[in-house]
């Protein structure tokens, strides 16, 4: 499966963003998808998960602000950011896998820059 992020950009403090990841090569009600970011001189950390059976998972750093959906029948996941915060800002990347929390395909990454 290919995946490709989107919806990245530049906003303020207190802004709202929602990140969008297209699948191909396969449908999507074969994967968890999963959401990543990673800031400079960072690892890459977990944001969200957004499973098969509907279940969602977050990290604390986002839960309240953030939130995970999909639309199988457009193979696209989404993340929902609200009151985004200059410590969101990095490079998020949406990922799939078969089984549970085993990322086997990840997407190219979109810039998410929040000003303060």
């Amino acid at each position: 499966v290919q995946l490709q992020a989107s919806g990245g950009g530049l906003v303020q403090a207190g802004d709202s963003l929602r990140l969008s990841c297209a699948a191909s090569g396969r449908t999507l009600n074969n994967y968890n998808m999963g959401w990543f970011r990673q800031a400079p001189g960072k690892e890459r950390e977990f944001v969200a998960a957004i499973r098969r059976s509907g279940t969602r998972d977050y990290a604390n750093s986002v839960k309240g602000r953030f939130a995970g959906s999909r639309d199988n029948a457009e193979d696209t996941a989404y993340l929902q950011m609200n009151s985004l915060k200059p410590e969101d800002t990095a490079v998020y990347y949406c990922a799939a896998g078969e089984l549970n929390n085993v990322w086997n395909y990840w997407g190219q990454g979109t810039q998410v820059t929040v000003s303060s």
